[in-house]
């Protein structure tokens, strides 16, 4: 007890918010919730941040290597794995507005060979079947070792059930997307990320392409047997994978994603797929909308990193949560941890 009290003494000490009260709800639910993971063994570290009504939180616990004690901070890089896949959608969003591209477009048409396998009786992927996993694409793409290969794999696939009518999460489309969208606004896929949402919002932290001094502050993650995993290795566009970021920017990024006057993300926040009775597809945003909440999410997953990014525009609010272990229970664990971390914000603030 008198561990945990020392750490909500710093906290409250680190506070600089004109709203000392909130700022003290927040890091008391941050440290509560981040404690409780930890407990679980098979956890080292933990960044989580919260931006509540323009008012950002930031805390780090545990440490990056087992036995050193040396614990995240505000430089901490961290893969971003499928969370990545959100900046794809934004792009398309944008792609969308300026015409460069049609929801309803016959995929082929942006391909420089015929993919007649790439339709079912007929009825062709579309654009809006790339970006809500519901093309009928595989999860990985068949050939991955560059792009040549590729969409060499494309011409393997077989589309066996009609586009958009099943959900089947696909690794490949983003990818095809992310190609798509080279095409159409003659820039790398990397370029185009840079321009439209790196810069735009100073996250400056936040990077496909990692110089020497990057790579130092570049997280080395676990899985459950405490054993180091390796990075992961971009060999395509980068459009399901490869960002890595900050704590620090990911805030920045729930401020873009918490903009009502932006069109890009109000796009990129439409239905375009029902999925069940509450949940969506957007443009790689899963929402999930009911009678008492409305949120924007992803997860991102990789060898040794795991990570859940939420965005909760009625509550003005966004959630970030960051950590070097990754497992097959990963993912269901930190979901918690983001839900119940929302639910003690919430229930103090009534």
């Amino acid at each position: 007890m008198k561990y945990v009290t020392l750490i909500l003494s710093f906290a409250l000490l680190s506070c600089k918010s004109i709203h000392p009260i909130h700022q003290q709800t927040i890091e008391n639910a941050i440290t509560k919730n981040a404690l409780q993971l930890l407990e679980d063994k098979r956890f080292h570290s933990v960044s989580i941040a919260v931006l509540k009504d323009g008012e950002s939180t930031i805390q780090h616990f545990g440490e990056l290597t087992i036995g050193k004690g040396n614990k995240p901070n505000d430089s901490t890089l961290y893969e971003l794995a499928s969370v990545t896949k959100t900046f794809t959608g934004y792009i398309a969003a944008k792609a969308v507005l300026d015409k460069k591209l049609n929801l309803e477009d016959d995929i082929r048409i942006y391909l420089d060979e015929p993919y007649p396998n790439l339709e079912y009786k007929g009825e062709p992927i579309r654009i809006k079947h790339l970006i809500t996993h519901t093309s009928g694409f595989p999860n990985f793409p068949i050939k991955s070792e560059n792009k040549k290969a590729f969409f060499e794999g494309l011409k393997l696939i077989n589309i066996e059930t009609k586009p958009g009518e099943v959900y089947f999460y696909s690794n490949t489309a983003p990818e095809l997307t992310a190609y798509i969208l080279e095409k159409v606004y003659q820039k790398s896929f990397e370029e185009l990320v840079i321009e439209f949402i790196l810069k735009p919002n100073n996250m400056i932290q936040t990077k496909f392409t990692l110089n020497e001094n990057d790579r130092t502050k570049l997280v080395k993650g676990y899985n459950d047997k405490n054993e180091l995993m390796p990075n992961f290795n971009r060999t395509l566009w980068g459009g399901i994978s490869g960002l890595h970021s900050t704590s620090t920017d990911l805030v920045k990024y729930m401020k873009l994603q918490l903009d009502p006057s932006n069109l890009i993300v109000s796009e990129s926040h439409k239905k375009l797929y029902k999925e069940g009775s509450d949940f969506w597809e957007g443009y790689h945003w899963y929402i999930i909308e009911n009678d008492h909440q409305l949120m924007y999410r992803h997860h991102g997953g990789i060898y040794g990193m795991q990570n859940w990014f939420v965005i909760y525009p009625k509550q003005n609010m966004g959630i970030s949560i960051l950590t070097n272990t990754s497992f097959n229970e990963t993912g269901e664990i930190l979901e918690k941890v983001v839900n119940n971390l929302y639910d003690d914000i919430m229930k103090t603030k009534k």
